[in-house]
């Protein structure tokens, strides 16, 4: 039962299609595969903006002093869908941006694959680069993902998503 319940956090319940297109509606999806930044880019192109930021979060060969092998990614896809939207709207009214969207993967990932992904635009850059970050921060501390990282003798430790 316990592999049941993990193994349906590591994927997506949905499409890969329906997960962009709700990324692209709403701001936010979870996605059991690679990101396709180009497709988001595209998405958030818009002649009115000046500005576009994003910040590609990958995963890394060590924490803190520990050597990382891999690690794995769990998450709550309805709640995280939920909440990633109400993030997004809240940066809209925090920060003078046109519009956001970030994408956090779930599952297996090695060393180098990008685990979350935050695109902002508009029209000037300060509201984008302010925006972005605050986005990125917001979405680790709220959103219902957590990660396992495995090390060099096959031992693993749960973190939370910020650590």
């Amino acid at each position: 039962m316990t592999d049941n319940v993990h193994g349906q956090s590591m994927s997506i319940k949905r499409s890969i299609d329906e997960a962009y297109l709700i990324a692209e509606r709403d701001g936010f999806a979870l996605l059991d595969t690679d990101i396709d930044e180009s497709r988001l880019k595209k998405t958030l192109d818009n002649d009115s903006c000046g500005a576009f930021v994003c910040f590609e979060g990958r995963v890394r060969n060590h924490n803190n002093a520990t050597s990382v092998n891999r690690l794995t990614y769990y998450g709550y896809e309805d709640l995280a869908i939920n909440q990633g939207r109400a993030i997004i709207e809240e940066a809209k009214k925090r920060f003078e941006i046109t519009h956001a969207i970030a994408i956090h993967r779930i599952g297996a990932l090695e060393i180098g694959d990008v685990a979350v992904w935050v695109g902002v635009v508009s029209a000037h850059r300060y509201p984008a680069f302010d925006a972005c970050r605050w986005i990125l921060d917001t979405i680790k501390a709220d959103i219902p993902v957590w990660k396992q990282e495995y090390y060099q003798d096959e031992s693993s430790k749960w973190l939370s998503n910020n650590g």
